[in-house]
């Protein structure tokens, strides 16, 4: 059973396509969403989905310009940054190993915009697979949603009872959506990823599945995932929507 469900922001990276795209040169999780920085904005949204606090992992150049005082942030009591500078993706997840505590923990991406519903049927369905199965044969859940031409995508091959057989760059309906409902057992395998030279979360994440662990899907509908300035412009509308 999953009790004092954690929750964590993977934020440490530099967004070059995002700032190659537009014409401010602000660190991605600065950037506004809905009048607030998309990392507060994604912290309250997995507190609203039932996290009990929020660990952002941010590196020092964000760290910095939201100290400076332009870009202040009133940040809640149940969300706290971890300034690293990370060299990739997988260097952030793994950051969280050290300071979540064992359990289970919601992670997101601080890009991935999602609607409120589905994330919250995401944890709660995520949930029910966990008690329903073995938590010692269930590793995970992660989010997907059906490729529709994205660039740079993890293709995900699922089974139709939601089991992920492999991840990877073979083509498939299915895409990841930048959210992790995951046991901190996975960071057991952080040294064989480090010794095996993987170099992105996803390369990690298809390790496990390799390793024998089971991650299975819930699809989820509406997210976008803002890498260039058209994305930030279509998650921006779709807020206004939600509103």
């Amino acid at each position: 059973m999953v009790k004092g469900l954690q929750g964590a922001i993977i934020a440490a990276g530099r967004g070059e396509r995002l700032r190659n795209s537009t014409r401010d040169d602000i660190p991605k999780p600065l950037v506004k969403l809905g009048g607030e920085a998309m990392v507060l904005r994604q912290g309250r949204a997995l507190i609203a989905a039932g996290a009990s606090s929020v660990v952002a992992v941010i590196n020092s150049e964000t760290a910095r310009v939201a100290s400076e005082n332009e870009m202040a942030l009133e940040i809640p009591p149940s969300i706290r940054f971890v300034v690293r500078d990370t060299a990739n993706s997988m260097e952030t997840m793994l950051a969280l190993g050290d300071v979540l505590e064992p359990g289970w923990f919601i992670a997101a991406t601080v890009d991935a915009v999602v609607p409120q519903a589905e994330l919250a049927r995401f944890v709660n369905e995520s949930r029910k697979k966990i008690e329903d199965c073995s938590e010692k044969k269930l590793a995970g859940v992660l989010a997907v949603t059906r490729w529709r031409g994205e660039a740079r995508p993890l293709f995900a091959d699922v089974t139709e009872n939601g089991l992920i057989l492999r991840l990877g760059n073979g083509q498939t309906s299915m895409v990841t959506a930048g959210l992790y409902f995951l046991s901190t057992r996975v960071f057991d395998y952080a040294a064989d990823a480090r010794r095996a030279g993987l170099d992105a979360l996803r390369r990690f994440l298809a390790l496990i599945i390799e390793r024998g662990m089971q991650l299975d899907a819930i699809e989820i509908e509406g997210s976008i995932d803002v890498d260039e300035a058209s994305d930030l412009d279509a998650a921006r509308i779709a807020i206004r929507k939600m509103l």
